[in-house]
């Protein structure tokens, strides 16, 4: 700090400027130069100023000795005397000559000349009194600056400033050489000791960095302008090598280089082995909580819940500690690349312990994620089972309703339509019931296969419960499902006996339909009575069979309403339609009946009219035709009468009466048989003739 104190009593006037401007005498010693004020100057200050200028030079330099312009110009002669006197003690051997300038106006040249020549010997130099203008008669002018009359172009502030940076340099890096050195010497003696902690003075008093910048800056400067000084480019003349300090700047600068670069592979080491150590602090962190927290967490949560909101319930807490385990596995992440990074340029020393901590958290955390995925898979198979058992019993709360409600169907069609949808919800729910025990013999399976939840520690985990819960489950659909089975069947059997009584009434109306489509084809069709005896039988054998179609389609409209009696008996309950077309049937019927038997009056009566007509009209010889009796032809034409009187009848029934064909059928009819009595009577008449000729010939 001595030193800062005196360059600013430098750098504040009026105080001295003495400098040492790089000018030389002609025995190559060094200049220096006092520059006095008028005002009083401490000789204290002045010669700490001296002793700095003159530790400047080396050895060698201060040896060629020191060439003094003491500038008294604006100063006083005893002070001047005082300065001249001051230099015996300050530098007396290195003093080769002391050139005083004196002002224009000249002091007593008696008592100057004499005071310095008589103490030429006491003080061990010589001095000279000289003006400005005559310097350069001891010293030549490239050597002076301009303010003496010489060409030497010098700026002392700007060599001030640098001797500032030279000497705060100097010091840094000495003190930062010092400390550095210690920093390195400890930390080699202290190696072995990884578990030695971190000590306060690690870190230097300066930054490295910046004292390098600065004393290359410094260096480069010094160079440039020693290269530069000599082209007149600058404002300051260059000095010697001692001078400019270069080679202590770059001896230090070297020194510093060669400790720093130590000090950073100490600060590497330092930093890995604290980076291992904090590596080794958060893996154990991360083990610790995942084989404590985290496994308490997991062992805890053993249930699969009881339903779908449950276990839903179960999957929300299940997520909750999934986020809480990866905000560690985010952590295991991190470590796990920071222990790769020091893997791939770590010491041999550290390779183990690294593997052995990679090793080690990567086993616990791939041992807790297992257990997170598989207790996740477990409540996912759980939902999924829940979910199933769920619908199943809505699928099953949907068929029991369905069966326990009145089946009023309006026709076959409506039940075969609800019986099919019957058997679609048994068939959906033996499917649901067989998605069911899959789903649960998995989650069984899961269940069978779970490990312990601590490592290395035989804790029983509260399966029993949960395999009591899915049996129980699966136990109950089944049963539920066999009691809507058994249902269905019951159901099944009334519904095809709805059916079977659907079918028997629609068929006893189509008899009756039949019946009366018989009737009235029997009415409007059935009108011929035959042209002869062969016609009339032919027609006589169909009636018959057309009568025997009837009476089967009547039987089978009773059989078929005696069975819809039976069938609603057996369900208990009272048909829509059976009460009304059992008396339709036999309504129809008794039309029928009466139809048909007048059919089969008419027709047996035309038989006999046309057999007897066919007697009488094809006799064979006149003996047969002479033995008919009169009676016979009466009794034809008394059957033709009544024949014809039978055809203008309607046919009487109890709710009315009904005319067979048209009147032009009967009429024809008529036509037809009249032909034939007439025929009959010619022959009568005929008859009568010959037997009245016969009777006379005899008389």
């Amino acid at each position: 700090m001595q030193f800062s104190r005196n360059v600013h009593l430098c750098l504040n006037p009026p105080m001295l400027f003495d400098t040492v401007s790089g000018g030389k005498d002609r025995r190559s010693g060094l200049i220096l130069t006092i520059p006095l004020c008028s005002e009083q100057t401490s000789m204290e200050e002045l010669s700490t100023t001296l002793d700095y200028l003159l530790s400047i030079p080396s050895e060698k330099c201060k040896a060629r000795g020191f060439t003094v312009i003491v500038d008294g110009r604006k100063s006083q002669w005893n002070i001047v005397k005082t300065v001249v006197l001051m230099l015996q003690n300050v530098i007396p051997a290195e003093v080769s000559l002391v050139c005083v300038v004196k002002p224009d106006e000249f002091w007593d040249k008696k008592v100057t000349h004499f005071c310095f020549w008589k103490e030429k010997d006491r003080l061990g130099f010589e001095v000279i009194l000289v003006s400005a203008n005559k310097l350069t008669r001891y010293i030549e002018p490239c050597q002076l600056t301009d303010e003496f009359g010489g060409s030497l172009v010098y700026d002392h502030m700007d060599w001030l400033n640098k001797r500032l940076v030279f000497e705060k340099f100097t010091k840094e890096s000495t003190s930062l050489l010092d400390e550095l050195a210690v920093i390195n010497e400890s930390e080699a003696g202290s190696q072995p000791d990884k578990d030695r902690p971190l000590d306060g003075n690690f870190l230097p008093s300066f930054d490295p960095e910046t004292v390098l910048q600065t004393g290359h800056e410094l260096l480069s400067e010094l160079q440039q302008r020693r290269f530069n000084g000599s082209e007149g480019s600058t404002a300051w003349s260059p000095m010697d090598d001692e001078l400019l300090a270069q080679p202590q700047v770059m001896k230090l600068l070297d020194s510093l280089r060669e400790q720093y670069t130590k000090y950073q592979e100490v600060c590497r080491q330092r930093s890995k082995r604290t980076q291992l150590e904090e590596i080794q602090t958060k893996v154990m962190q991360v083990v610790n909580w995942l084989e404590g927290p985290g496994t308490e967490q997991l062992r805890t949560q053993w249930g699969i819940g009881d339903s779908t909101r449950a276990s839903q319930a179960l999957q929300q807490k299940h997520e909750e500690i999934e986020s809480q385990h990866s905000e560690w596995f985010a952590v295991y992440v991190e470590l796990n690349q920071q222990m790769a990074a020091l893997l791939s340029a770590g010491d041999e020393e550290d390779l183990a312990e690294l593997k052995s901590l990679q090793q080690q958290l990567s086993d616990v955390c791939y041992r807790q994620a297992s257990q997170l995925e598989f207790r996740q898979n477990l409540l996912q198979s759980a939902h999924e089972f829940h979910g199933t058992a769920q619908d199943l019993s809505q699928q099953l709360d949907g068929l029991l309703g369905m069966l326990c409600a009145d089946v009023t169907p309006t026709d076959g069609a409506a039940v075969q339509q609800t019986l099919k949808h019957l058997e679609e919800k048994l068939k959906s729910v033996e499917g649901a019931l067989q998605g069911l025990r899959e789903k649960g013999q998995i989650l069984l399976d899961q269940i069978s296969n779970q490990t312990s939840w601590s490592y290395g520690k035989d804790i029983v985990i509260k399966n029993k419960e949960n395999i009591d819960h899915i049996q129980s489950v699966m136990e109950d659909m089944q049963l539920r499902k066999q009691r809507c089975e058994d249902m269905v069947d019951v159901r099944r059997l009334k519904m095809l006996q709805m059916v079977q009584l659907f079918k028997c009434e629609e068929d006893a109306t189509q008899a009756v339909e039949w019946l009366g489509e018989l009737l009235d084809a029997l009415l409007k069709t059935h009108v011929r009575l035959g042209d002869d005896a062969q016609e009339t039988k032919i027609l006589l054998e169909k009636h018959k069979k057309f009568v025997d179609v009837a009476q089967s389609t009547y039987d089978y409209g009773r059989q078929l309403l005696q069975a819809t009696v039976v069938l609603c008996q057996s369900l208990r309950c009272t048909t829509r339609s059976s009460g009304d077309t059992l008396p339709r049937l036999n309504r129809v019927w008794k039309q029928f009946s009466v139809t048909s038997e007048e059919r089969l009056q008419r027709l047996e009566m035309a038989s006999a009219f046309h057999t007897a007509a066919e007697k009488i009209l094809t006799g064979c010889s006149e003996q047969s035709e002479t033995s008919v009796d009169l009676e016979v032809y009466e009794e034809v034409e008394a059957v033709g009468k009544s024949l014809l009187d039978r055809l203008t009848v309607p046919v009487i029934f109890p709710d009315g009466e009904q005319y067979f064909g048209s009147p032009s059928d009967m009429a024809s009819s008529a036509e037809h048989i009249r032909d034939r009595i007439k025929l009959v009577e010619v022959r009568r008449l005929q008859q009568e003739e010959a037997n009245c000729e016969f009777y006379k010939h005899l008389v």
